[in-house]
């Protein structure tokens, strides 16, 4: 049985601030589990007997050999994806890197990377992102 088809998966995400303000985003490569090719704030699957947490510093290390500090939740936000018969539950944190530069280690699954104002982030947007972005600037205008 596969998770976030066969049974609702959870998928925790990071939202990452850098010094001047701009948030870390990530394309989705060609053997993404869905929404290939859109631009996302990164994160994983959370795997059996991990904390969210865990799962989210496990994943930013393994993708692009980054070190996080796991802040403050941001939203949860259901990530239902009917034309690909996927559903998951995504907790995304505010988070902030401790080491390491973002860099590219599974090209499969990740196409490009960037650093972007996010009032001017790329237009094509995974589904939760845009919930996630629209959360985090009503956050910073208060």
């Amino acid at each position: 049985m596969k998770r976030g088809t066969d049974y609702i998966g959870v998928g925790v995400g990071a939202l990452i601030v850098g010094e001047k303000g701009q948030v870390f985003l990530a394309q989705r490569g060609p053997k993404a589990k869905n929404e290939r090719g859109l631009w996302e704030f990164p994160g994983g699957s959370v795997e059996f007997g991990e904390t969210l947490a865990q799962a989210l510093q496990r994943e930013m290390c393994e993708e692009f050999g980054i070190m996080l500090e796991v802040g403050e939740l941001l939203d949860v936000v259901d990530h239902i994806l009917p034309d690909e018969g996927q559903h998951w539950v995504s907790p995304t944190y505010l988070c902030k890197i401790t080491a390491g530069a973002p860099r590219i280690l599974e090209p499969e699954k990740c196409a490009q990377i960037g650093w972007f104002d996010p009032l001017h982030v790329p237009d094509t947007l995974t589904i939760i992102t845009r919930q996630n972005l629209a959360h985090y600037l009503k956050r910073l205008n208060g």
